[in-house]
């Protein structure tokens, strides 16, 4: 993906603050593409079926959603008036990932924004079942909002993993990159890539190995597994133009590893690559990213492979 022109927005109706509207205002200005602000809603007690609908919930339906619209407008005026091209969309669908999903689709959204929350204490990501479902089946780069400001210099963090250790096609890191290069030329912003490698990875396989004599000292094994990731990791990231002191290559586990290092750059967004596959008719992105993207203390940016197809269907008629 290399222009940005749809960005679909969703907005939370019971909440006061916007993060991902506010988020995806100031990438459509930059970027200069048209937002749409998007709510779905649901509500089983009006929902009615074939056999107990009535006009009176038909008439609740329209009502709500006809709440929404207008709500939408207050929130898209002040960024009218601002110079964005602003469109308002409320629909009545379920559940609301497949909702968001199927709008993505009918206006050819290049990026979707949503709001997610953070605990007070660590401030990290506290991602809910939306969210998951949405990182397993957008098949659009998809940016988790946290509350809070912009910085003026915002920072870009891309994780890759060139030597692929974590079920992940190598053309995802490129996606990666050149997506955060985009990012960061069209709003200013400073890009760094970061990737982990677990040293006692090449130790256990070793010694666990009862047809393969270890004579090398331990440090050594280490030092050589260190130099095999550094020499892929500087290749990928001198062809993408990233300089050496922003290429973050760090001995240990992503999930721990990379939360700290967003934190102690202070990181605005972390690009993350997410590969669904069906296994056991279930949707499942890699295990390393399960257990990093709760603990991010930052937004997060989710690419797809460009081969990706989401499993919602897309056929499902929205009711307005």
């Amino acid at each position: 993906m290399h222009k940005i022109s749809q960005i679909l927005c969703v907005i939370d109706p019971t909440a006061d603050d916007q993060p991902a509207m506010q988020r995806a205002a100031w990438l459509a200005k930059s970027v200069s593409a048209e937002l749409e602000l998007f709510v779905c809603y649901y509500n089983e007690y009006l929902s009615g079926d074939r056999l107990f609908d009535s006009p009176s919930l038909e008439k609740a339906r329209s009502e709500v959603i006809a709440g929404y619209e207008k709500h939408l407008d207050e929130l898209a005026e002040p960024l009218r008036q601002a110079g964005l091209v602003v469109r308002t969309k409320a629909v009545w669908d379920h559940p609301l990932y497949q909702g968001v999903i199927r709008r993505a689709n009918a206006i050819g959204a290049d990026m979707v924004f949503k709001d997610t929350h953070h605990h007070s204490v660590v401030s990290r990501a506290l991602l809910t079942n939306t969210d998951w479902n949405l990182i397993r089946t957008c098949p659009v780069p998809l940016w988790l909002a946290k509350p809070g400001e912009l910085p003026e210099k915002p920072i870009f963090l891309a994780a890759i993993d060139p030597l692929n250790e974590h079920d992940k096609p190598a053309a995802l890191d490129d996606e990666i990159l050149v997506l955060s290069k985009i990012l960061a030329q069209k709003t200013d912003a400073e890009i760094r890539a970061f990737h982990s490698y677990d040293p006692r990875i090449a130790v256990a396989t070793a010694t666990a190995n009862a047809y393969i004599p270890v004579s090398l000292p331990f440090d050594e094994i280490e030092e050589q597994m260190r130099e095999q990731h550094e020499k892929r990791f500087s290749e990928i990231t001198e062809f993408h133009g990233i300089d050496e002191d922003k290429a973050h290559l760090i001995a240990g586990l992503t999930h721990e590893e990379l939360p700290q290092l967003a934190a102690e750059l202070k990181a605005t967004v972390v690009v993350m690559g997410a590969v669904a596959r069906n296994r056991w008719k279930r949707l499942f992105i890699g295990a390393t990213a399960e257990r990093t993207l709760d603990h991010l203390p930052c937004d997060l940016l989710i690419v797809k492979p460009d081969w990706f197809k989401t499993p919602v269907d897309l056929d499902q008629e929205e009711a307005a």
